[in-house]
């Protein structure tokens, strides 16, 4: 159960220099394509599901896409975690590898699937590199956590920094 945990927090934590990368790249793109960036689109999607889209106003929208965002980069983590330990490469290489999986089945299944969001094949190559790249991130921070927490490193930082009480 530790390890879930550790995975969660993990990937709750990996979340978010994912969406700053997501923000930036966001910016770099042609005007054309600076749409609703996919946590937004699928959140909003699912609000108009459950009937309370019509309900919500920019705040709402705001809180709700953030929440799912970092609620699903969580549940990944929870997933990695419990093969994490498994994998016979650098948690980094392993996170890299899971977020790519966790962008390929999202993207290119799960999410048209389920029709909350479009196949990634009906995107611009530019917005589905910033997706990419934003899941290399995530998986990159996520696998270096998970290696921290491995080797005891969040126990040695949390050990020193109640010197800075």
């Amino acid at each position: 159960m530790n390890k879930i945990l550790s995975g969660a927090a993990s990937g709750f934590a990996a979340t978010a220099p994912m969406t700053a990368a997501m923000l930036v790249m966001h910016r770099m793109l042609p005007a054309h394509q600076r749409y609703a960036l996919p946590p937004r689109k699928v959140t909003m999607n699912v609000a108009r599901t459950l009937g309370i889209r019509h309900k919500m106003d920019r705040g709402d929208e705001d809180a709700a896409t953030i929440a799912a965002h970092f609620g699903y980069g969580t549940a990944m983590g929870s997933i990695y975690s419990t093969f994490a330990d498994e994998m016979p490469v650098p948690r980094v290489a392993s996170g890299i590898g899971w977020g790519l999986i966790v962008w390929a089945a999202s993207y290119l299944g799960l999410l048209p699937g389920l029709e909350l969001h479009e196949s990634a094949k009906d995107h611009p190559a530019e917005r589905n590199l910033l997706m990419i790249l934003a899941h290399i991130v995530w998986g990159a921070t996520l696998g270096i956590m998970m290696e921290g927490r491995k080797r005891g490193w969040m126990n040695k930082w949390g050990g020193r920094l109640r010197h800075f009480r």
